[in-house]
């Protein structure tokens, strides 16, 4: 199998593990707020992103004004902006309700995507989505079941969140591929690294706003190890797997696949969601919940397959030909 194909699948797998982590965020941080974890989390990222940007050597001709300006904006999409939307949809919509809403992504991607690359005819992606839509539809009957409902605290509020996540999410992959897309010259590291620091500078810059509007408790329950100890690990952890592992891995994807088929791995972070919050809550899934993330897995599957043999392989047998 090419091997580019296989580095891009392997990559858009671990971004969807990285980014399914989001959901969880809520139940691991005791009395902090997600805004709390949100500053520790970017924070780091930041300074990985740094690290690795002063490491490059000829840095200084990537760091332009508008490649900046584009990355805090990327940043302010993808990070900091999708990350308060999701966090809030599963608290005021619960964990398992939230992940299978942003199942739509892939949809969404998957079709804004073929229509302005044409990668593949239409008929042969219909097999695929189907199975995505129908194991959507299972894991989304699960989520609303009275069990499921249980730790609810307002669709009202967290269905709109989701949803409002899911449009930046789509806006942030369809835009950053699109501006790796124009930077041929420009490592993905380099890129990933930028979008980092324009993360923790966006939170940085919220802080003072935030803590006058009472959204941090970091200066209410103090800043010392023994109260924001478990606060730190974690916010630490997320940001070194969630952040700059799932941005960097994000990143190599858009580059070595076409957004369709990227959109159609991303449906795996709706199965590791519901996973997490099944774990969240210390419960087995349910029978329907079961079937719908194996049909999610049998259309990511069906699609790389689809992908591989009319696109991949053929584009080889092609130059072999010639």
């Amino acid at each position: 199998m090419d091997r580019l194909f296989v580095v891009g699948v392997s990559a858009a797998l671990f971004a969807a593990f990285a980014f399914s982590l989001n959901f969880v965020v809520p139940f691991i941080i005791g009395d902090y707020s997600n805004f709390d974890f949100a500053l520790i989390r970017h924070v780091v990222s930041a300074l990985v992103g740094l690290y690795i940007l002063l490491s490059q050597k000829g840095i200084m001709l990537h760091l332009t004004l508008r490649n900046c300006l584009q990355a805090i904006w990327l940043a302010f999409i993808g990070y900091v902006g999708y990350f308060l939307t999701v966090t809030g949809a599963a608290v005021f919509a619960g964990p398992v309700i939230a992940p299978a809403f942003l199942g739509l992504v892939p949809i969404v991607l998957m079709v804004i995507g073929n229509q302005r690359q044409g990668s593949l005819p239409w008929r042969s992606l219909m097999m695929p989505l189907a199975l995505v839509m129908v194991g959507l539809a299972l894991v989304n009957g699960a989520a609303f079941t009275t069990e499921g409902l249980n730790s609810v605290r307002s669709l009202w509020i967290g269905v709109p969140l989701a949803l409002a996540a899911v449009g930046l999410w789509c806006w942030f992959a369809l835009a950053s591929q699109a501006a790796l897309a124009t930077r041929p010259e420009m490592p993905s590291g380099v890129w990933s690294a930028l979008i980092l620091v324009g993360g923790g500078v966006l939170m940085l810059a919220f802080y003072p706003v935030g803590a006058a509007m009472d959204l941090f408790q970091l200066p209410i329950l103090g800043l010392g190890w023994s109260a924001a100890g478990n606060l730190y690990l974690w916010g630490a952890s997320f940001a070194l797997l969630a952040t700059v592992g799932g941005v960097w891995a994000w990143n190599i994807a858009s580059r070595s696949l076409p957004v369709a088929l990227a959109a159609q791995l991303i449906v795996s972070e709706t199965a590791f969601g519901v996973i997490g919050g099944l774990i969240v809550h210390a419960r087995w899934p349910t029978t329907i919940e079961v079937a719908g993330v194996v049909v999610l897995i049998a259309g990511v599957v069906l699609s790389v397959r689809i992908f591989y043999d009319r696109q991949f392989a053929s584009g080889r047998a092609a130059l072999a030909h010639e």
